[in-house]
């Protein structure tokens, strides 16, 4: 039990919590602006050619992809859905809210944002398949084992 604990601090404290956290951080600054300046930020989703009733959709569904991809990025091993919810977020707005007028410095925020969840859910990947590997060769041990018997 005292080792699962310590297991659990140690993977907390880790190199990759600290880049899961700094990663959100943009994510997670733009949500309480979202929520309390509900109105407005929905006038401005309104203002790009939205109708009304979408825009408010929209924030909703923005805000709910902020937290839920926040969260799950932070406190979660599920690496893969949260960095996909928040690109899933990323990518349209990045597209509607600074393609015209050109907004290069937001583009290139974005873009780097975007490139860092990708690289995120990559690593995941390498993570599952080196589980996978290790899990592998302990079924071969253990096969090998019973054969012999």
């Amino acid at each position: 039990m005292a080792d699962t604990l310590f297991m659990n601090f140690q993977r907390f404290y880790s190199l990759n919590f600290l880049a899961k956290l700094l990663l959100s951080a943009i994510f997670v600054n733009a949500i309480p602006s979202k929520i309390t300046d509900f109105g407005s930020q929905a006038q401005y989703i309104t203002s790009r050619g939205f109708p009304e009733p979408l825009s408010n959709l929209l924030l909703i569904a923005a805000i709910a992809l902020l937290i839920s991809g926040s969260i799950l990025l932070i406190f979660s091993e599920k690496t893969k859905l949260a960095c996909s919810l928040l690109l899933i977020f990323l990518i349209p707005t990045t597209i509607i809210f600074h393609l015209v007028p050109l907004q290069v410095m937001a583009i290139a925020r974005n873009l780097s944002l975007i490139g860092g969840l990708l690289i995120a859910i990559d690593k995941t990947n390498l993570h599952y398949f080196k589980q996978d590997d290790k899990k592998n060769s302990k079924e071969i041990e253990y096969s090998d084992l019973n054969e012999d018997n």
